[in-house]
């Protein structure tokens, strides 16, 4: 009789344990999914640059609530996880600035300059652990 019980017993902690596990999988799942969208509707669109300012703010926020480290130049670091970068790539001198440049040059700067300047995502990629949005690159369409 005693057997039994303790069999029972282990029965119910493994089922309980799956389910856990499950649950947790599921609710990861579903976390990740609803925080690539945010991101990857821009894909192959071209937007204006007050919808990418606020897109390099969504960005930003990101890194901070996940706490991701910044390097001596207060760039994010990359950290395999949950770290989203944006880079921004001009016209009119042909360079990439990334999104802290921006961000530290003040986004209303940025937006009373190129708000009605037209870009594009044309690159998107994701974390390989955690399959979230990882980096997005813009280019300017008009000038």
């Amino acid at each position: 009789m005693k057997k039994l019980a303790i069999f029972f017993l282990l029965i119910v902690i493994v089922i309980v344990g799956v389910s856990y596990m499950y649950l947790h999988y599921k609710a990861n799942y579903y976390t990740t999914q609803r925080e690539n969208k945010q991101f990857e509707s821009y894909y192959e669109q071209e937007i204006y640059g007050t919808e990418l300012a606020t897109i390099i703010n969504k960005a930003i926020d990101n890194n901070q609530n996940y706490e991701v480290q910044k390097d001596e130049k207060g760039k994010f670091i990359n950290n395999d996880n949950a770290s989203i970068q944006i880079d921004i790539k001009m016209l009119d001198n042909e360079k990439t600035y990334n999104m802290e440049a921006l961000y530290r040059g003040g986004m209303d700067k940025f937006v009373q300059y190129y708000g009605e300047i037209i870009f594009k995502c044309t690159k998107l990629e994701y974390h390989k652990a955690t399959n979230k949005v990882k980096y997005l690159l813009f280019e300017q369409i008009t000038q």
